[in-house]
């Protein structure tokens, strides 16, 4: 039960204690005093700028955050090399958790106002004095002055040698378009013909070895290995397609069937294609006694470009007649005729990463690299190469392609598929052999190392 005295003077005052027994003393400025009985004066808390005289301790002072001078604290401009590498939204969501959701307000005043912290306060990155980079892009959707140092830098692209590693001298080499005089073999053999011989080269141990002499009355158009790369097949000038087997360098058989030169061959598993001028396609088995098997009838000039497909299930055609055509394996009639290119189609790959897709290369008139979808015959891309496409070989380990040229650069070029941009240009055609390392090996990743074009220095293949 309160006392009449203490409901009077409205103070809640323990029991026992009167209101007599509690004086306040006003000094000047800010300070006060609250006196009791039960002992000596005691200052309770100090306000003022400049300590009181009187005081003689002083209790913890807790401020409000929200409100108080934070720069009174000793955070001083000073950047902390240890913080450095953090993110600002990192800094920001600290600053909160510290300090309130109100102390976002100081961002808005000025760097003199004394509400504004210090501007290293938290801080874990040193501002940046040039604009972000287009890489590193802000989280928070803004330019907040820093940049990202978790983002990863662009790859830098694959360094393909712009030299040969090695140069053969082929005397005698051919320069016709339409001849297709050089092979190499999955044993690592390279086959070429110069003139009416044919030479093997083997690239273990750089030994040359004449395989044929076709004699006086003959020459050499085309070679291709077997896909096992023991047995050979060699066009002649003549229309003849004889098979050789490169390692005992004997002849296994001789195959007629057209009427002129014979300038381009295709193994598949288990029959040999040939093409002739004579605009007819052969198909020769060894297992059978007749020198064909069939013909495909439907270029219009010399055929000039042949590739069995990964599959063996299609044979792609190219002419002098400016067609791609493509053949069911079990079909006499072309199951697709393209008209696109504008010149002969020698160059023809096809890709062994998708089904289906075929890259041919057009003449001189032409110049265009085209890509093909040969289930439904349409046209994927087409890229102007600049000059005559003689060759296309595809990757097995990358998905790149690599394009050989004629008239009027001569160069070589890498292709990244599907972007279609290019990572060297370079190449020669003088009655020379140049071996390029251009695709990254399946073992070996990294690129080789850029070698001089007489660092293996420079021989004959005969």
């Amino acid at each position: 039960m309160d006392s009449p005295q203490a409901k009077k003077s409205g103070l809640n005052l323990p029991a026992g204690m009167s209101e007599t027994s509690l004086r306040l003393e006003t000094f000047s400025g800010s300070t006060f005093h609250a006196v009791t009985n039960l002992g000596s004066p005691r200052t309770i808390s100090n306000l003022s700028a400049s300590p009181s005289k009187s005081s003689s301790c002083s209790d913890r002072f807790i401020p409000c955050r929200s409100s108080s001078r934070l720069h009174t604290f000793g955070l001083i401009d000073k950047g902390s090399p240890l913080k450095e590498g953090g993110n600002e939204v990192y800094s920001r969501l600290l600053r909160a958790e510290l300090f309130g959701s109100d102390f976002g307000s100081f961002s808005n005043a000025g760097p003199g106002s004394p509400m504004s912290p210090s501007k290293n306060m938290l801080r874990f990155k040193t501002e940046s004095s040039g604009p972000n980079s287009p890489y590193s892009p802000s989280i928070l959707g803004y330019d907040n002055g820093f940049s990202s140092e978790t983002s990863t830098p662009p790859k830098p692209p694959r360094k393909v040698p712009k030299t040969p590693h090695k140069v053969l001298d082929a005397p005698s080499l051919q320069d016709d378009f339409y001849l297709n005089l050089v092979d190499w073999s999955s044993q690592n053999v390279l086959a070429v013909g110069l003139g009416t011989c044919v030479y093997l080269w083997s690239a273990s141990n750089s030994k040359v070895t004449k395989l044929c002499d076709l004699g006086p009355n003959d020459g050499v158009c085309s070679v291709q290995w077997t896909r096992e790369g023991s047995y050979i097949s060699i066009g002649t000038n003549l229309g003849q397609v004889q098979v050789w087997d490169g390692t005992q360098c004997k002849k296994v058989r001789t195959m007629g069937g057209h009427q002129t030169r014979t300038g381009v061959l295709a193994w598949n598993s288990r029959t040999l294609a040939s093409g002739s001028r004579d605009r007819n396609i052969l198909q020769h088995d060894l297992r059978v006694q007749n020198d064909f098997v069939s013909k495909l009838i439907g270029h219009k000039s010399e055929v000039c470009g042949l590739k069995w497909s990964h599959d063996d299930r299609e044979l792609a055609s190219g002419g002098n007649d400016n067609q791609l055509l493509v053949w069911n394996h079990h079909s006499q009639q072309p199951a697709l005729r393209l008209t696109e290119h504008t010149a002969a189609v020698k160059a023809i790959a096809w890709s062994p990463h998708q089904s289906g897709l075929l890259a041919s290369g057009g003449g001189t008139a032409d110049r265009c690299i085209r890509f093909w979808n040969t289930t439904n015959g349409h046209q994927l891309n087409s890229i102007d190469t600049g000059s005559q496409v003689c060759n296309l070989a595809w990757s097995k380990n990358v998905n790149e392609i690599v394009s050989t040229h004629g008239y009027s650069q001569n160069q070589i070029m890498v292709w990244k598929y599907p972007s279609m941009t290019k990572t060297i240009v370079t190449g020669a055609g003088d009655e020379t052999l140049r071996f390029w390392n251009v695709f990254p090996s399946m073992k070996t990743p990294t690129p080789v190392r850029d070698t001089g074009l007489w660092s293996l220095g420079r021989t004959q293949i005969r």
